[in-house]
């Protein structure tokens, strides 16, 4: 209920669900701001600097922390700002070029508003718990993140999970596919995207680590440079600029546009994105979206480049074969947006 209600923005029109649609792989489908690169506000005219990530799956990534390498890992968040799916949740209600409450008591004056919610929260925290704005807001982000935890948020019945139970036969092409993305020979894509051998059933196709791929500025946000993890959380190591968590690949194919700031518009050209790091030819460092070379990095002093050059360069088949594979990942209940 509180995930899908427009009455906790500031204008009573946008919910959770405007930005991370439930019908549209939990990620924002309109394209009424830079081509749906980023979202609009509740004001009808603010917006962010980031494309919407979505929702599905979030419940995988683990609260945020440095691993035994020093690595940061996980949190919520594009630049990982918040430690935990509760954190999180609270965020977008209060940020002013999203839903722009004013305060968590404007928020929790919204809640007592609702008789349902009123009962079920005296029902679920306690009777007394609306009589605090800051338990109450508490409670709010606590439910909120018990259904992103939901298996409605993230199911686990893609056709590749479905292929895993020995319910779907892959295609040759998607078998292809397969073979090339846990390969760690062929393709680097396991070095961020991989935390279960062989992908298993419960794989989120993401480490959480952050990285800097190099990803262009979009000149149409017309944005500052954006930082990433280092200004997220307020860290003086320059060596943590411009890095961006790894995203799930689940449900990527039909999320796009992709990348922290929409970039780039086709899963496509995301691998050939990847494939222009390694290849020796200029025809193949061409972005099929603009007819030019991909652009230089945004900030291009802290490259994974042991990362990005860890793989040979692949042909069409190839590249095909990859974007076959992951549409595989894309939960039942979004098979029908799936392109052609």
């Amino acid at each position: 209920m509180l995930f899908s209600d427009p009455d906790l923005s500031i204008g009573r029109n946008q919910s959770c669900a405007t930005c991370h649609d439930p019908a549209h792989g939990f990620a924002d489908p309109r394209k009424d701001a830079v081509g749906g690169a980023v979202s609009l506000g509740s004001d009808g005219h603010s917006r962010g600097v980031r494309n919407a990530p979505t929702a599905s799956y979030a419940a995988s990534a683990p609260r945020f922390h440095r691993d035994e390498l020093g690595r940061y890992v996980g949190g919520q968040f594009l630049d990982g700002r918040a430690d935990t799916l509760e954190a999180q949740a609270g965020g977008p209600l209060l940020n002013p070029v999203e839903m722009a409450m004013p305060s968590k008591a404007s928020v929790v004056a919204r809640l007592k508003e609702k008789p349902a919610y009123v009962d079920a929260f005296g029902r679920l925290f306690g009777a007394d718990v609306l009589a605090s704005d800051t338990r109450a807001f508490a409670a709010l982000t606590e439910a909120l993140a018990a259904y992103e935890r939901s298996p409605e948020v993230s199911p686990f019945d893609s056709r590749y999970d479905r292929y895993l139970r020995g319910e779907y036969q892959m295609t040759d092409q998607e078998e292809l596919g397969r073979v090339l993305f846990f390969s760690t020979q062929f393709t680097n894509c396991h070095l961020c995207h991989q935390i279960e051998p062989q992908g298993g059933r419960s794989e989120p196709f993401s480490n959480y680590q952050f990285h800097n791929i190099g990803v262009p500025a979009n000149p149409d946000l017309r944005a500052p440079t954006d930082h990433g993890l280092r200004a997220g959380r307020h860290l003086k190591d320059r060596r943590q600029d411009g890095r961006f968590k790894v995203p799930t690949l689940r449900n990527v194919a039909v999320t796009g546009p992709y990348m922290h700031n929409g970039a780039f518009k086709d899963l496509r050209t995301v691998i050939l994105f990847y494939n222009s790091y390694v290849t020796k030819s200029d025809t193949r460092r061409i972005n099929p979206e603009t007819g030019r070379s991909f652009a230089p990095p945004e900030v291009g002093s802290t490259l994974s480049r042991a990362e990005l050059l860890d793989a040979p360069a692949l042909d069409d088949r190839r590249i095909d074969a990859l974007v076959a594979f992951l549409k595989t990942l894309t939960d039942a209940r979004y098979e029908p947006l799936l392109k052609p």
